[in-house]
């Protein structure tokens, strides 16, 4: 299934993709595309229904981030060595694991909004895995059991904000919109494995990224098990997995998003994103 949601920032409703690529509104089904409908049990009962008996959402409606309830949006940082190497750093011994502030989630097709003060706001398309029941000590042999799906997402980072300013990546990978989501949750049934998936971003048409998740480091069964025994996972929490090389800070010399310019992005079976650069407006 491919899960979303659909609608104005702030009351989007959720939502599925119909077998004739139409999207069908969920509302009259369930509140929302979180908590208990992530399980096995809330996703075998959407599996049941018919899409195409559903309502139709016009087709220029506003895709939101595909997943609701989100208490934590954690990534992992130099988790392709490729891009580690690109980056000037050598691959960890474990998962580097920081935070973005979930304040910065939006949907595929909301803009990136360049900061005030930024020069050098970059682009990273990562796989994110949408965790669908709560999840603590689990072994990797149960971590898949506790997946809902996956998901497309630009991890939108400031690097003079992320590398140059002191303390924590945080900082650099929280700002507004720095988190497009979606377009849909595809569940793991869809997805036969998650290390073979082709991924890519390119600038202004020009490829940047092509890549794939068969050269990530620590793969998705070890970072549901490894982050699950630090802090409880719960569903609706999203983890952004790494992003391969081609980032702009990697390029000679650096290469940086600019207002106008427009970012496309995506993964096999998981769909895409298209996002216009803006500069921030705000007083």
């Amino acid at each position: 299934m491919k899960l979303l949601r659909h609608g104005a920032r702030g009351a989007e409703k959720p939502g599925m993709l119909a077998s004739d690529g139409t999207i069908r509104d969920l509302s009259g089904v369930v509140a929302d595309i979180s908590g208990d409908v992530l399980g096995d049990a809330g996703l075998a009962r959407l599996r049941g229904l018919d899409p195409l008996t559903l309502p139709v959402v016009p087709a220029d409606t506003r895709l939101g981030a595909c997943v609701a309830g989100t208490t934590k949006f954690i990534c992992i940082g130099l988790n392709y060595a490729d891009h580690a190497a690109e980056s000037g750093m050598s691959v960890p011994p474990e998962p580097v694991i920081f935070m973005k502030a979930n304040s910065a989630i939006c949907g595929p097709t909301d803009p990136i909004v360049i900061p005030r003060g930024s020069e050098k706001t970059d682009w990273e398309v990562e796989l994110a895995v949408i965790i669908g029941t709560k999840a603590k000590y689990v072994s990797e042999a149960d971590a898949m059991d506790h997946v809902a799906g996956y998901a497309v997402t630009n991890d939108v980072s400031e690097r003079a904000f992320q590398t140059e300013r002191s303390g924590q990546w945080t900082k650099g990978k929280s700002c507004d919109n720095f988190g497009q989501t979606g377009p849909w949750l595809v569940t793991r049934d869809e997805i036969a494995d998650p290390q073979n998936l082709g991924m890519w971003l390119k600038v202004n048409g020009e490829t940047m990224q092509n890549g794939s998740t068969r050269t990530m480091v620590y793969g998705v069964r070890h970072l549901v098990s490894y982050l699950s025994q630090f802090m409880t996972l719960h569903p609706g929490d999203i983890i952004s997995t790494g992003t391969p090389p081609g980032v702009g800070l990697g390029m000679k010399p650096p290469r940086y998003l600019r207002a106008g310019d427009v970012v496309e992005l995506g993964i096999d079976g998981l769909g895409a994103q298209r996002q216009d650069v803006i500069a921030d407006q705000a007083p």
